[in-house]
């Protein structure tokens, strides 16, 4: 009789169990889309503290136990247009919440805006008294054409690369059409305090410089001269040339490895990239990579050298232990410069011919978008303190995405 009601009241406790999880099931039928979404989000999503309103599509929502598509986080949605006295040639992040547009001698200047607003916070002119930086033989104001740009590992300055240079003994304007170091007058390097947004230092360089990048110890200031067919090294704090390493013919786009003490360029007019060793100033070359190499993005492990190809309008990735191209696709017609996401997931490819920018997966080099931009996209940054993707186009617009 015991184990009579025992088993009565095990199965009658079995019963409103069952009831239970069926009526909270009920209850919370249309929370399952949402539950799915947050146990398929990407692990550096934060997690929100309470609930929100956002739009839902009608779209099936993938089944948690798929593993997460990068794709969906590549959409680019624009937020700002950028107009006015802009003529971009690059667009540079500080990661300290402004961006810089280089407008060269069209208009002489740097613009710098808000990364948050997209509004202009600075124009600083690019003229200098260089006898006030202790540099003689070109007295009165001498003008610059800002061209690219980059910000050091410290965010204390942000260094400016000047095409040409304008004034008191300079020789004829710099040109891309150029057949070694001839003919040329030397150009500078600005510098500029992100405090002050004011030019407080200048350096000498070769003839018409073009890229400029900051070792991450903060130890070189390393710039291509496109004219000089070779490499400035400069000290960080002084701006005076410790180095001038040969390259060959327009050298442009620079990538540091700051694990490895290597820094690597892009020869242009040749299939190669040079690879330097920062410690002994050895070179050496990836040869072979493909027709016009131009700009270099390095991936976030440094295993993997993404190049934009100006002549095969492709982009590549090269392993960075033998130089073999691993990866390659076509993007659109000259592919020009290259920023990446900061989780490293996502390549962005200005393409200068074809009027537009292509995503890619980093992963393997596929294209997941190409959208149309206005004429001649050139410059391209993505700003991390709001994840958004800033593309400079020569017509002179300046387009923000929000990535």
């Amino acid at each position: 009789m015991n184990r009579t009601r025992l088993r009565a009241g095990i199965a009658l406790a079995v019963a409103l169990v069952l009831g239970a999880v069926v009526l909270i099931a009920r209850r919370n039928h249309g929370n399952d889309a949402a539950v799915a979404r947050v146990l398929t989000k990407p692990p550096t999503t934060p997690a929100r503290s309470t609930p929100t309103t956002r739009t839902t599509s009608t779209t099936a929502e993938a089944p948690a136990t798929v593993p997460h598509d990068p794709a969906h986080d590549f959409v680019l949605t624009k937020v700002a247009t950028i107009n006015g006295h802009i003529s971009p040639k690059s667009v540079s992040a500080t990661d300290t919440g402004l961006v810089f547009a280089q407008n060269m001698m069209y208009q002489h200047t740097m613009t710098v805006y808000d990364a948050n607003t997209a509004a202009l916070v600075k124009t600083i002119p690019d003229s200098v008294d260089l006898a006030a930086f202790g540099i003689g033989g070109h007295p009165g104001a001498s003008r610059g054409a800002p061209v690219e740009a980059a910000v050091d590992a410290a965010h204390h300055y942000m260094f400016a690369t000047n095409y040409s240079m304008y004034g008191s003994g300079f020789g004829p304007e710099g040109s891309d059409n150029c057949s070694g170091p001839a003919g040329l007058s030397p150009s500078y390097v600005y510098r500029v305090n992100l405090k002050t947004l004011a030019i407080d230092k200048v350096g000498q360089v070769g003839m018409v410089p073009k890229y400029v990048a900051v070792t991450p110890d903060d130890k070189y200031v390393l710039v291509s001269n496109w004219c000089s067919y070779d490499l400035s090294v400069l000290d960080y704090h002084t701006l005076h040339e410790v180095q001038r390493i040969h390259l060959g013919a327009y050298p442009r786009g620079i990538a540091v490895d700051g694990n490895r003490h290597v820094a690597y360029v892009a020869v242009m007019g040749s299939f190669d990239v040079a690879r330097i060793d920062l410690r002994t100033f050895a070179l050496s070359y990836f040869r072979g990579v493909g027709n016009s190499p131009r700009h270099l993005v390095l991936s976030k492990d440094g295993s993997r050298l993404f190049v934009t190809l100006n002549g095969d309008n492709r982009v590549v990735a090269v392993d960075t232990d033998d130089g073999q191209v691993v990866a390659r696709t076509t993007t659109g017609e000259q592919p020009r410069s290259m920023a990446m996401s900061s989780d490293g997931r996502a390549l962005y490819v200005v393409n200068y011919k074809s009027n537009t920018v292509s995503v890619l997966k980093s992963s393997d080099l596929s294209v997941v978008s190409t959208f149309a931009v206005p004429d001649h996209p050139i410059g391209i940054a993505y700003e991390p303190t709001r994840h958004r993707v800033w593309v400079a186009c020569y017509s002179g617009e300046i387009l923000v995405y929000d990535a």
